[in-house]
């Protein structure tokens, strides 16, 4: 006893008109990621600050997230008590990197159109 099996296939071959598609689609992902690099470049430039204890603190970040600089009043410091010291400077960073998040969000959602990215961003 013989089986004869025949298949049939629902896939149609890719024709010539798909593969200009495919063609664009690669031409614009690579326009977005040559635009989300320069929006990566333009973030490192800019600065935003954070501060703590009315401002006797403060922090200024890159809009990517790096510290960049820490400046202290006088009146803050007290040997007495580094523990304040060290959690206003804790404060001030975090309240410049979250400023640096919301920039580059903004930024992003420029490229993006508004779209939420599917991942966080790194800092």
């Amino acid at each position: 006893m013989s089986l004869r099996t025949t298949s049939t296939s629902n896939q149609q071959p890719a024709t010539s008109n798909q593969m200009p598609d495919f063609m664009k689609i690669l031409q614009q992902a690579q326009e977005m990621q040559g635009r989300f690099q320069k929006i990566q470049d333009e973030l490192a430039q800019q600065t935003v600050t954070g501060s703590a204890g009315g401002g006797m603190v403060t922090a200024v970040v890159s809009g990517t997230g790096q510290i960049k600089k820490i400046k202290l009043e006088p009146g803050v410091v007290n040997p007495a008590d580094v523990e304040m010291l060290e959690d206003l400077v804790v404060v001030a960073i975090s309240d410049a990197q979250q400023k640096a998040q919301k920039l580059a969000q903004d930024e992003m959602g420029k490229l993006t159109g508004g779209m939420s990215l599917p991942f966080k961003l790194p800092f």
